[in-house]
């Protein structure tokens, strides 16, 4: 399956004259046209512009989303419907503990809703939860063995707890059974193919996966980003800051001018590496106390590049009142090690593997801590 799945992705795929999510807002608002005091249709409506924001990665379709949700809620207070795509849009803005919160009003008033499992998941993995994540995610497959939503949720956690060929599985799976019209979706899950396939170290797939996800939505941010971690690892250092600056091109957003500046570093060109991370840290500092930042990036750049690992320290912490998933207490780790502290950042560093991550950088620096705390004693 996988052969012939790579077979096809390299066929030339039509001009998206329209995406899926872009033909879901026109439809809606013809929908409202028609009938402006019909609350679903504005439920339909923010959904759609939720899902133009995963395709374009413009935060403003989210302020589209959220003006849109208020005139559902004006019609039809706290109705069911809108209270899901309200936790879809917490959660594309890390909110994730409120998330958390109305998924689980959600789930008590309605216990067999798979979409709401699927909110339960995502925001139980990023604050760390992971064995409510994986039994909210086991609900799903066993509600409606199979589904799309169910596949790529436990893919995601199998990834977290180290499996990454079962990952695939999975991903592969979900690829299979999503229609051929949903471009973005299919995009997507190429892309995580191609992000699992470069954890497991196998370049080649990983470039192969990346290169059809751009087959089919051409230029898709996502696919831009994993395409210039291949190149990265292949030490192909000017092509990755080509599609790194592409990515930042279109999502402008701190995270992505980070791997920008690493991606200089790396070539070579140190004045311009030094000008896109001075400029990161100015992004990144200003969105620190927001719940979507890129304070792992900020903690990055910290302990790697600016040598200001007590900076990043106190970022960690700062982030680790709001979340402990592996790679904040990863990044945390590391922080520590930095300012000297081997011990405290190996005890972090066990926490941070204890769920069988198995992130190439996470376990280079645990591999640093542990020959350091070795040295030492």
């Amino acid at each position: 399956m996988q052969k012939r799945i790579i077979t096809l992705l390299f066929a030339i795929a039509p001009a998206i004259a329209s995406t899926p999510a872009e033909t879901a807002i026109r439809k809606a608002q013809e929908e409202i046209a028609k009938k402006a005091d019909y609350f679903p249709n504005y439920n339909a409506l923010a959904m759609a512009y939720a899902r133009r924001a995963r395709e374009t990665s413009d935060v403003a379709f989210y302020a589209m989303a959220e003006a849109t949700l208020k005139k559902s809620f004006a019609l039809a207070p706290e109705n069911y419907e809108g209270l899901k795509v309200e936790t879809w849009l917490l959660l594309g803005r890390h909110e994730f503990a409120k998330a958390r919160e109305v998924a689980a009003r959600l789930n008590r008033q309605t216990p067999d809703d798979v979409t709401v499992y699927g909110y339960l998941a995502d925001a139980n993995a990023e604050l760390g939860n992971y064995e409510e994540a994986v039994e909210a995610a086991q609900w799903m497959l066993n509600l409606r063995p199979g589904n799309v939503p169910g596949l790529t949720r436990a893919a995601y956690l199998r990834e977290l707890h180290g499996d990454l060929e079962g990952a695939v599985e999975f991903m592969q799976q979900a690829y299979d059974s999503t229609p051929y019209q949903e471009l973005e979706d299919r995009a997507w899950l190429l892309t995580q193919m191609a992000h699992l396939h470069l954890a497991a170290g196998r370049l080649a797939e990983a470039e192969k996966f990346a290169m059809g996800a751009l087959g089919v939505f051409p230029d898709y941010h996502y696919a831009l980003g994993v395409l210039g971690q291949v190149r990265m690892e292949q030490k192909r250092y000017e092509e990755a800051v080509g599609l790194f600056q592409k990515r930042y091109a279109a999502a402008p957003h701190a995270e992505n001018l980070f791997t920008v500046g690493e991606a200089l570093e790396h070539a070579g060109r140190h004045e311009e590496a030094a000008r896109a991370f001075a400029e990161f840290e100015r992004q990144a500092l200003k969105e620190s106390e927001l719940a979507d930042n890129a304070n792992h990036e900020l903690m990055a750049y910290y302990t790697d590049y600016a040598h200001q690992p007590e900076k990043a320290q106190r970022i960690a912490e700062r982030e680790l009142t709001r979340r402990h998933d592996a790679f904040t207490l990863a990044a945390y780790a590391w922080s520590l090690a930095g300012t000297g502290d081997y011990q405290q950042a190996g005890v972090e560093m066990q926490k941070a593997l204890a769920f069988g991550l198995k992130d190439t950088r996470v376990l280079e620096h645990a591999r640093a801590i542990a020959e350091h705390s070795a040295t030492v004693e």
